[in-house]
């Protein structure tokens, strides 16, 4: 089974950069029509299932490593 719409749209999205603060949580309630709190947490879930790894692994990845990161500083 692949990854559904949104999915694969909170991945697009975490390809891209983002310029001033505050940018990329408008660019989230504003396109994906989300909360960033839910954003993040379905983010968080897309990075441990193995369809986001072979749809894009190097976005995931990285953000694997980033979250490994930060948890590794708690």
């Amino acid at each position: 089974m692949d990854l559904g719409q949104r999915e694969l749209d909170i991945l697009a999205l975490e390809r891209r950069s983002f310029s001033g603060p505050g940018a990329k949580e408008r660019a989230v309630r504003e396109e994906l029509g989300l909360a960033p709190v839910r954003y993040y947490q379905l983010l968080n879930a897309l990075l441990d299932d193995p369809r986001a790894l072979a749809a894009d692994p190097v976005t995931v990845n990285r953000l694997r490593r980033v979250r490994e990161s930060r948890r590794s500083e708690r």
